[in-house]
């Protein structure tokens, strides 16, 4: 067999996509690189947008708003104090985007407008927080993003 130009190129492009090809098995195959979705139920969670649009509309308009500050202690979520806050009712959820393993969620329990989430808890990095909350059957919802 003779050795030219075009033998060369159909090895060159038959050993690149046998190297290509190699590296998808590889990573998929690989539970190190693990491919999750960003939620389970994705869209369980997709049909209950125009709600959460609402509900942020309605956290918006308060006259003072909830606010979400880091201290040394942890993250501290103040509630807004025209609320009677042992009527507030709900959860806390902290999603890390880089490991899914680290999510949990809190529910709320006040002794006073303030909640905090105790350092412990938290590994440092980038979490965004959802807090959903009820006051007399009003619903709202804030979303904050924290590098902690």
């Amino acid at each position: 067999m003779k050795f030219n130009w075009g033998t060369g190129v159909v090895i060159g492009f038959g050993s690149f996509m046998t190297f290509i090809l190699f590296f998808v098995f590889l990573v998929q195959s690989n539970s190190k690189y693990d491919n999750e979705l960003v939620a389970d139920d994705y869209y369980k969670q997709e049909s209950k947008v125009q709600s959460d649009i609402e509900s942020q509309n309605l956290s918006n308009a308060l006259k003072t708003k909830l606010k979400v500050v880091k201290t040394s202690e942890g993250i501290q979520v103040y509630f807004p104090e025209d609320i009677d806050y042992k009527k507030i009712k709900g959860t806390i959820s902290l999603y890390r985007p880089s490991n899914q393993k680290l999510d949990f969620e809190m529910k709320i329990s006040l002794s006073s407008p303030i909640m905090l989430i105790p350092n412990h808890k938290l590994i440092g990095g980038l979490w965004e927080i959802s807090i959903n909350w009820n006051v007399d059957e009003v619903a709202y919802l804030n979303k904050e993003t924290v590098y902690f």
